[in-house]
């Protein structure tokens, strides 16, 4: 029923029953969803939106699956990917880009346009919502030093325009996420700068990435955030636990920070790997970390 009524209302959105969704995840790992669609505009997703809303039917927004476990037992209901949501428009120091476009996509823009700011995005692997939802930030800059506007829809399919002042970015967090917003546009507001500066800045920022990163390896990035006046990967290391393995899931041993997909791991190997670090850092000092990494979809027993 959900699908038929999908196909009619947005005819020329991708649509798939029972998807895999492992196929949409970074880490590889994740169980079926019921049903799959992809709009290819901003209407399309507001129609299925309005339609999840009124039928009480659970929806699931994604992005690049590059900050998110799905688990094993897969996600009930609709979910969404915003992959063809990716239009850049760039108007003197201006860039108004769709939500489902890569973020290091929309920096190097951003350098061809001689325009400084996202410099510390060139190697975040996620869309422009993924990263406004965290407020993500690397080498120095963040997601709230360029963002003044945004427009998202409600959970009821109502536009709304948030601008700055708005977005309650915090560590990690922002409106988008409290409020539970699908993020549709974002408007960044950047400088003209010298591009050799500009390219220099990236540059440095790719060879610090891929020096520390263990980057032949699938994962989700950095599984847990930084403890107030600590690093994660610190206390993960300090705690013994590089090269710990739980099925196919394996802690980096190039960097403590990093889950890794060695040997085809479930969402379930993760998640107990996870677990196995949180305990064994929180038994030797005392701190409790958490995870950055958003773990979605269905309990297996539930």
């Amino acid at each position: 029923m959900i699908f038929k009524d999908l196909q009619q209302m947005v005819p020329d959105a991708e649509l798939a029953i029972t998807e895999p969704l492992s196929k949409h995840t970074f880490i590889k790992t994740g169980g079926i969803g019921d049903v799959f669609i992809k709009p290819f505009d901003v209407n399309g997703l507001q129609k299925i939106v309005k339609y999840a809303f009124a039928h009480d039917i659970p929806l699931t927004v994604l992005g690049k699956g590059t900050n998110v476990i799905i688990r094993d037992a897969g996600i009930r209901g609709i979910v969404v990917s915003l992959d063809q949501l990716n239009k850049v428009s760039v108007i003197n120091e201006t860039i108004t880009v769709g939500s489902g476009a890569n973020i290091i996509d929309v920096s190097r823009i951003a350098l061809q346009h001689q325009l400084s700011g996202l410099e510390f995005a060139c190697g975040i692997p996620g869309t422009v919502g993924g990263a406004l939802i965290m407020n993500a930030g690397a080498y120095g800059g963040e997601i709230s030093e360029v963002l003044t506007s945004a427009t998202v829809l409600t959970q009821s399919g109502e536009f709304r325009t948030l601008k700055t002042g708005e977005f309650q970015f915090g560590y990690r967090s922002s409106v988008f996420a409290n409020e539970h917003l699908i993020i549709v546009e974002a408007v960044f507001s950047l400088r003209k700068a010298d591009p050799t500066l500009i390219k220099g800045k990236m540059d440095e920022n790719t060879f610090l990435r891929e020096s520390k990163q263990p980057l032949e390896y699938p994962s989700c990035g950095s599984v847990f955030k930084r403890p107030p006046g600590n690093f994660a990967g610190k206390l993960i290391q300090e705690s013994g636990l590089q090269g710990t393995r739980i099925g196919g899931a394996e802690v980096s041993t190039k960097h403590a920070g990093f889950i890794v997909n060695v040997d085809n791991a479930t969402s379930t190997d993760y998640i107990q790997l996870i677990e196995h670090v949180q305990k064994t850092v929180k038994e030797k000092f005392g701190i409790d970390l958490e995870t950055e990494v958003k773990i979605i979809g269905k309990n297996p027993e539930g």
